[in-house]
């Protein structure tokens, strides 16, 4: 009876030592600052740590279209993304999709982001579902060319 209380004594600090370095950073003000110059008329903005790839999140709205951008911690803008429909992809990545090896009836387009990119590069990444655990991010550059495919679950 004794090892098991100290047993849960062990495991209950853990759970809380855990959970205390799961806690947020406050945003430097480098980072907002740099996000206030890039998107002067943001709204409803709020922010995420993703402290173990050293960056800031943003998840806002612009124009009624809802946006997220990411900068390092020096406050250095490194994406932006913004979900649109299939309708919305840009003639080459229509037909560069048409062209893949999944276009058909047996793959799904189930969600299309458009990346932006320093150096004004926009890119657009497409998920594609064939079945419940065949599931393909396709990257795709603004000429239509398939970039990368990877799989996820």
């Amino acid at each position: 009876m004794k090892k098991l209380l100290q047993m849960l004594f062990v495991c209950g600090f853990l759970f809380v030592a855990g959970g205390a370095q799961a806690q947020f950073r406050s945003v430097p003000a480098a980072v907002t600052d740099s996000f206030k110059a890039r998107y002067p008329s943001a709204t409803a903005v709020s922010w995420s740590d993703k402290m173990l790839a050293g960056a800031f999140v943003a998840t806002f709205t612009m124009d009624k279209d809802k946006y997220t951008a990411r900068f390092n911690n020096e406050g250095v803008w490194q994406y932006s993304t913004k979900k649109i429909t299939q309708n919305d992809l840009p003639a080459p990545v229509k037909d560069g999709l048409a062209k893949s090896k999944y276009a058909g009836s047996e793959w799904e387009v189930k969600e299309v982001t458009m990346k932006f990119l320093p150096g004004t590069v926009v890119q657009y990444e497409i998920l594609v579902k064939k079945s419940g655990i065949n599931q393909k991010h396709l990257l795709f550059s603004s000429e239509g060319q398939l970039l990368k495919d990877s799989s996820t679950i």
